[in-house]
């Protein structure tokens, strides 16, 4: 007993029962950083102590093989790592890399007797490599934040007691129980009355949401307050979590166009000033009358040093990479660098309008009353819709009290596709639409006719009492959405639906959306996604989140998938996903991705501009070792620090 109850509190995930673990990682966490700062904290002191006796102390027992001793180990501690690299991309016949380029560069340096520079290029080397582990880890930090939201046990009900088990155990259908504090492990559907649960990991969003019986939970989400069952809605391969999961580990293995270019330009680059550096050495002997090999030899490393491409090969993925983290911190997903770099270029954003621009949930919106009190009008409605199982009757059950209730209800009869009739209270009863009114021979009001939005109307002892307006309801970050999106240079919008025409030209107006088109069936919205890319200057995003937009959503420049409630086939086609379902995340999405691609701009630039100036400046002997390792370390310092940047910018 003493046992199980162990294995409850250890799996329950919340942070009283991990803490010993949690500790153990952080100290597992901070004797790995000391392990990885080691090497270059012992070479720099070896090397600064080494430059105090050749420079300061001038003691006679620091020279010969006890001087090169002395800055051979300060050397090997931070080089291995990367003379291990050269050796097996030897292996491999990779001769020309930027591990080559700093190897080749500091052994030369040993041989002509550098050996002070020849350990400070490869010692600010290792430096750089830390500064790029530090930023690599703190964009890692915002992306595995998801992964670290996945539970590893599950409560499942069996043979009437409550079992651990792995979630890959758990079957649709099953019962699952949730503690206060625990981590949902499947999607699933609410059992219980009601409960708080924080969903800050999976959508971003800080505000904690209450969800009630029969709404759905997703897998990740943490519980609040109180004990609760669930009904299993999903395997866990299917759930939301690991779907995100998946997108999330697969994101940076597509890269952006200027990443590949800059991999195929070092390739190119490489045996380029490799061969440039030899020539610097052995040219000059040609027609240089004091020609002095180790003089031009030191040139030709310098060279080396400073040409070394680490700043672009670091930096340009890098800033992706932050790119992909920030963006994961906002709720969104990027499903590659890619797809950062296109939705930069994006002028024209097209909408679907249900479940996108508005919740796609049915609600009541006014009533109006004919002789009859409003309440009276809502009161007789329900009374007849608690029968019924039309998502708008739904909608109408959900709105008002239950006064209805006190009513006695008979001859209930659901008249198809035209409404209910029946007996209330000793009153024959009507509620529909206009078709079932007309079939009655009861006169109504026929201005009701020409309201877009659905109507319910209601008429008692065959004489009409009212109309109930239920509607779908613009979400309410939609008007901020399109505004933000003409802020960030969006010229054009336009929104494509399936609903009526009327109603949706009188949400895009209400949104100030340029262009609207309704009543269209998917491959009408697909006819109208020709149309708009048949202009080759509109680069395209699409935002839906229905099965109904997946060509759409394939079709476009940047496919765009609302991925709270939307259709899993929309999710999985889509190469942006917003997880909590507000268009105003587009706009940020684009000032993320514009942000990323000007902070890998700027870093291209100041690679190439500092590498360029100090490399004419090494090549005619100005410039030695120590401004060669600016040039090349520092410059990659500076690149990553820029990087850096995106990960604490504040995006709105």
């Amino acid at each position: 007993m003493a046992s199980d109850n162990y294995i409850q509190k250890s799996a329950c995930g919340c942070s009283h029962c991990n803490t010993h673990s949690h500790t153990e990682q952080e100290n597992q966490g901070k004797a790995a950083k000391l392990r990885a700062y080691l090497p270059g904290f012992v070479s720099f002191v070896l090397l600064i102590s080494g430059l105090i006796f050749d420079h300061f102390l001038s003691r006679s027992f620091f020279s010969g093989y006890i001087r090169l001793a002395w800055y051979t180990v300060a050397f090997l501690i931070v080089a291995f790592p990367v003379l291990k690299e050269v050796w097996g991309s030897i292996l491999k016949k990779h001769f020309f890399n930027e591990f080559t380029l700093m190897s080749v560069a500091t052994i030369g340096a040993f041989c002509i007797g550098e050996y002070p520079e020849g350990v400070a290029v490869m010692l600010f080397y290792a430096i750089g490599e830390l500064f790029q582990a530090s930023a690599v880890n703190k964009a890692e930090r915002s992306i595995k934040a998801l992964i670290d939201i996945r539970p590893d046990k599950a409560f499942v009900k069996r043979n009437g007691r409550y079992k651990s088990v792995s979630p890959q155990e758990v079957r649709i259908g099953e019962t699952i129980q949730i503690k206060a504090g625990e981590k949902v492990p499947l999607d699933s559907k609410m059992l219980s009355p009601e409960s708080t649960f924080d969903t800050r990991a999976l959508t971003g969003e800080s505000r904690p949401s209450q969800i009630k019986s029969g709404e759905n939970v997703l897998a990740g989400m943490v519980n609040l307050e109180k004990v609760i069952e669930l009904k299993v809605a999903k395997k866990y391969t299917d759930s939301s979590l690991a779907r995100i999961l998946d997108m999330v580990q697969n994101a940076t293995s597509r890269k952006a166009k200027t990443e590949l270019l800059i991999t195929r330009f070092a390739r190119i680059y490489t045996p380029l000033v490799f061969f440039l550096a030899l020539a610097i050495t052995l040219i000059p002997a040609l027609f240089v009358s004091d020609y002095v090999f180790s003089d031009w030899l030191y040139r030709g490393l310098v060279f080396l040093v400073i040409s070394c491409p680490c700043a672009l090969v670091i930096s340009v993925p890098l800033g992706y990479f932050g790119g992909i983290g920030a963006a994961s911190r906002h709720g969104i997903l990027f499903k590659g660098a890619n797809f950062i770099d296109t939705l930069c270029d994006v002028n024209t954003v097209v909408f679907d309008k249900t479940g996108t621009l508005t919740k796609g949930v049915f609600e009541v919106q006014k009533i109006q009353g004919l002789n009859f009190e409003s309440s009276q009008v809502l009161a007789y409605a329900k009374a007849l819709e608690q029968y019924s199982n039309h998502p708008v009757a739904k909608a109408v059950m959900n709105f008002g009290d239950d006064s209805y209730k006190s009513f006695h209800v008979e001859n209930v009869e659901e008249i198809a596709g035209h409404g209910l009739k029946g007996t209330v209270d000793g009153k024959d009863v009507a509620v529909g639409n206009n078709k079932l009114l007309k079939s009655l021979q009861i006169d109504y009001d026929e201005a009701v006719d020409a309201i877009a939005e659905t109507t319910i109307l209601v008429a008692v002892d065959n004489r009409y009492a009212g109309y109930i307006l239920v509607a779908d309801e613009i979400k309410e970050d939609a008007p901020l959405a399109i505004a933000k999106l003409k802020e960030y240079g969006i010229l054009r919008t336009v929104v494509l639906s399936g609903d009526k025409s009327e109603i949706t030209k009188s949400v895009a107006s209400q949104l100030h959306i340029n262009v609207a088109y309704g009543d269209l069936l998917p491959e009408n919205k697909m006819s109208e996604m020709v149309k708009i890319k048949s202009n080759k200057a509109n680069i395209v995003a699409f935002v839906g989140d229905g099965i109904n937009d997946t060509p759409v959503l394939a079709f476009s420049d940047v496919g765009i998938a609302m991925g709270g409630m939307g259709a899993d086939a929309a999710i999985e086609t889509a190469d942006v996903v917003i997880q909590t379902d507000h268009p105003s995340k587009i706009a940020t999405a684009i000032q993320i991705s514009k942000a990323t691609k000007n902070i890998v701009k700027q870093n291209i630039g100041l690679a190439f501009g500092i590498k360029l100036f100090v490399m004419i400046l090494g090549g005619i002997g100005v410039a030695n070792m120590w401004e060669a390792v600016f040039a090349d370390v520092g410059v990659a310092l500076l690149a990553i620090l820029n990087a850096m940047r995106i990960l604490n910018k504040k995006f709105r």
